[in-house]
């Protein structure tokens, strides 16, 4: 069954071509299918294009398919091309010509894209959700181990001091900046592109407003050209903030990769997050850490994909589009399994005592040493090279106190005023605006 079909037949090479593998992605839109024919259908009568007998079995209908779709029982069936087509064939089998009717002032254009933005606003959340989660580990980790020191790095070679408390807190506030990024993201994927129709409007009088308050959206995507032009764009910047997480664990995961190494030894874990090797009885292999590695730098790659998908296409909708599914959707379930799964390592993650006792970490304290000879009233200069001089001499060494004190350093990691940042960025989402219409449109 196909919603375009006429008289005609397609030849079946090209039908198995062009559908692709749509009908298993969208299945993940099933149920964002369901939210916006019941807003269209209250729409619709509204304006004097369906009665108020048919809206109220219309509306009954299509809240017992979202269930089924909940409890996991929709499928789409062989023969039916996607999920819009079953949605109304089931509502046309059940209710007749009134099933019929939920297509007027509507293509299947702006149906799969408010499909998409409903879907990948959810997605969104539940992304916020576990970064805000990590970050909470994250920020409570740095607390409980900000007096644990550790050498700082710059070229892989040693630096200057750092702290444990540093390098957590520095991956929490990373994930600031990246979920404003998909704050910005989310903002453009709640528009409202119903009404647009095949991407030339329509000769109904469409209430687009009431679709736009009934669907939770904060807006409208009021010019109809450009809400099919956003198909593709909406995409590509929603993978570049998926990208900008993706390189923050993946920056991480390289981190615990080296950190776990019998060279540095400066972390481990439970014999039950590693793996053995098959002849090497002594390993304990990072497989989680590299795996969220190779993951992340896919997830980078990501953008790239889709930007090529779109490269070169004038506007209005063409088929091109359809591949981005199979880009994208696998993406999300691959981005959520490295939150989940940087989670589980960070709950159990051993941080070794004493690190810098060790002899060979004795020129971190380098500058620490100029700095304190400057404070004694020796110029800049004078102290670095009396140091140089003393490190090529071989009489450096000692024992050196760390007092770094200003914003952001060991001694202040101002985890209060970077947690009160992502609880601003939090509150702009408005996930609780939009939970409250979804709930009132299935009542």
């Amino acid at each position: 069954m196909k919603l375009w079909q006429k008289e005609t037949s397609t030849n079946q090479q090209v039908d198995t071509f062009t559908v692709g593998q749509d009908r298993e992605m969208d299945l993940f839109l099933a149920g964002f299918d369901v939210l916006g024919s019941l807003a269209h259908t209250q729409m619709l009568e509204s304006i004097g294009l369906m009665s108020a007998d048919d809206l109220k079995e219309i509306q009954k209908e299509l809240k017992n398919i979202y269930k089924q779709i909940q409890d996991g029982d929709f499928k789409i069936e062989d023969g039916v091309e996607d999920v819009h087509s079953q949605v109304e064939m089931l509502l046309t089998q059940k209710l007749g010509e009134a099933g019929k009717k939920i297509h007027s002032g509507r293509s299947r254009n702006d149906q799969v894209l408010v499909d998409l933005k409903l879907f990948f606003r959810s997605q969104i959340q539940e992304m916020v959700v576990s970064v805000q989660e990590l970050f909470s580990l994250l920020k409570e980790l740095a607390e409980q181990h900000k007096e644990k020191l550790m050498p700082g790095y710059t070229h892989l070679q040693i630096a200057m001091p750092s702290s444990f408390g540093l390098w957590f807190g520095a991956y929490a506030e990373s994930l600031v900046d990246d979920l404003e990024l998909m704050l910005a993201t989310y903002k453009i994927c709640n528009k409202n592109p119903l009404g647009s129709a095949a991407g030339y409007g329509s000769s109904f009088p469409l209430n687009r407003t009431m679709t736009t308050e009934l669907l939770g959206f904060k807006t409208l995507n009021y010019n109809v050209v450009y809400a099919q032009m956003g198909r593709g764009k909406t995409e590509r910047i929603l993978s570049q903030a998926m990208s900008s997480i993706a390189a923050t664990l993946n920056k991480m995961a390289m981190d615990a990769c080296l950190f776990m190494n019998q060279n540095f030894g400066f972390i481990s874990f439970p014999d039950e997050l590693t793996t053995g090797s098959s002849i090497m009885p002594h390993k304990k292999n990072p497989d989680v850490w590299e795996l969220i590695r190779g993951r992340t730098n896919q997830l980078q790659a990501l953008p790239n994909q889709i930007m090529l998908l779109t490269t070169n296409l004038p506007s209005g909708y063409h088929r091109d589009m359809q591949l981005q599914k199979e880009t994208l959707f696998p993406a999300f379930q691959s981005l959520m399994a490295c939150l989940d799964m940087t989670k589980l390592m960070l709950r159990n993650i051993r941080i070794k005592d004493n690190i810098l006792d060790d002899p060979k970490y004795q020129y971190l304290f380098s500058v620490e040493e100029v700095n304190k000879l400057v404070l004694a009233g020796s110029p800049f200069r004078e102290a670095y090279k009396k140091v140089g001089m003393d490190i090529e001499a071989g009489n450096f060494g000692g024992h050196y106190e760390i007092n770094h004190t200003h914003e952001g350093s060991i001694g202040s990691l101002n985890l209060e005023e970077v947690s009160q940042m992502m609880e601003k960025v939090i509150s702009e989402f408005g996930f609780n605006e939009v939970e409250k219409a979804i709930k009132d449109l299935l009542a």
